[in-house]
């Protein structure tokens, strides 16, 4: 008999590899529960529920359904755990949440940076946001039982972004067109920090392996890939990619966060400022042979390929 699954949200960067992969599955049976914006990428053996899930009629929406796993991809504040818990506790054997690798505490207090190393970021709502969410399904598992996994990417692209350090006002398209047009981009510091750049249908297979997982629930994984890069190393790839010579212009992190544009400093200081080398053992011990296959020179590749044919987006 096939499992159910459902993902709320489903249809974002991460999301939708896994949306993907899973319609793939015989053994799943997999719905969505969105408001219907995104849904035409969404394979057509995937179930459809349109609703709001920050809406109090949602619970008709879900009345007398159960699931083997439930998924929350747009979960950003306890507000939503809470929500979550009232519309899921006795309704699901799993709860997967979407954490962030940014919630580690800045500085980097240790290498490598595994599942257990602190939490703390001082210059990120997000990231504070995302660790209150974790302290409060911790509760829930300890004092109700709520079966949940907690689950930490880092930045992990699809076809269609360019992971760059500084975006543009239109996204990293922009950036993409600076370099085709020969002039220079912005990079942090002076390029060397090390990154880790995951490619969102390697994020699915791992997230997958989780589904479902004895040993995962009430447990916390991080999810990404074991290669590091500098982030000189990154602009040069997206740079061959384009066909184009790389031009850096390389400023301190502190004095693009000083402009407050983009909010540099939550996602420069509180986050791609820091060099970052995680240990990803737990993971590949709870889903065995799990590795990521996407090398960023290649991933950047069908990246760069989409950005060119669809300038649009």
């Amino acid at each position: 008999m096939k499992r159910k699954a459902l993902f709320i949200g489903g249809t974002g960067t991460i999301s939708m590899a896994i949306t993907k992969l899973v319609a793939t599955m015989p053994d799943w049976e997999l719905t969505l529960l969105n408001r219907g914006g995104r849904n035409e990428d969404v394979p057509e053996s995937v179930h459809l529920l349109t609703g709001d899930i920050r809406k109090e009629n949602v619970g008709e929406v879900l009345r007398g359904m159960d699931w083997g796993v439930v998924a929350d991809f747009i979960a950003f504040v306890p507000e939503h755990i809470e929500t979550d818990f009232k519309l899921f506790n006795g309704h699901t054997k799993q709860f997967m949440f979407i954490s962030s690798a940014s919630t580690y505490a800045k500085p980097i207090t240790s290498y490598p940076i595994s599942e257990s190393s602190p939490q703390r970021n001082p210059y990120s709502e997000y990231a504070r946001r995302k660790i209150a969410c974790e302290k409060l399904l911790t509760e829930l598992r300890h004092a109700e039982g709520f079966p949940a996994t907690i689950i930490r990417p880092t930045h992990t692209y699809d076809e269609r972004k360019l992971p760059v350090a500084v975006r543009g006002n239109n996204g990293s398209w922009q950036v993409a067109k600076r370099m085709l047009g020969g002039k220079p981009v912005l990079i942090p510091g002076d390029g060397t920090s090390l990154w880790t750049l995951t490619h969102n249908t390697d994020f699915a297979r791992a997230f997958v392996g989780l589904m479902g997982n004895a040993h995962a629930i009430g447990d916390t994984y991080q999810i990404m890939s074991d290669e590091i890069l500098t982030w000189n190393q990154i602009h040069e790839l997206i740079a061959q990619a384009l066909g184009v010579e790389l031009k850096p212009c390389y400023v301190p992190s502190s004095l693009l966060a000083y402009g407050k544009r983009f909010d540099m400093e939550s996602n420069l200081v509180g986050d791609k400022a820091w060099s970052v080398v995680f240990n990803t053992d737990k993971l590949k011990r709870a889903v065995p042979g799990c590795h990521a296959r996407v090398r960023f020179d290649e991933g950047v590749r069908r990246t760069v390929d989409y950005i060119l044919a669809h300038p649009e987006e």
